[in-house]
């Protein structure tokens, strides 16, 4: 059975890590080395080039973090969740809806981001 809470706060936990080396090994270890992301505003192929998008999108966003926002489900080889986009002072500036699809060994191969509003 997927775990899809786990699935959404590890992809998450890439998001929120600051150090490019940790995060691209993470990437590594949970992710096919061919996986792809794309959401409205960016795209990103295989760990490095996955890595090096969310560094970029951090590097716009100082001091923010993600959280999940509700609880995580779906079915098949795809996990969805929701998150929000928090400030430092706790303000929320973004919101969006991520699909993941899982590979027969747990990785992930493709996530697909929704953008609210």
């Amino acid at each position: 059975m997927t775990d899809h809470l786990a699935i959404a706060n590890a992809y998450l936990a890439l998001w929120n890590e600051a150090d490019d080396a940790a995060r691209t090994d993470a990437l590594t270890k949970g992710w096919t080395a061919d996986a792809y992301y794309a959401d409205p505003l960016m795209q990103g192929k295989g760990p490095a080039g996955i890595s090096a998008m969310i560094a970029a999108a951090r590097s716009h966003f100082p001091g923010h973090r993600f959280e999940l926002s509700g609880t995580p489900d779906g079915h098949g080889p795809f996990t969805r969740f929701s998150w929000t986009l928090v400030s430092p002072n706790g303000e929320a500036v973004a919101r969006g809806m991520d699909v993941a699809r899982l590979d027969a060994a747990g990785r992930v191969t493709e996530v697909v981001g929704f953008l609210e509003g």
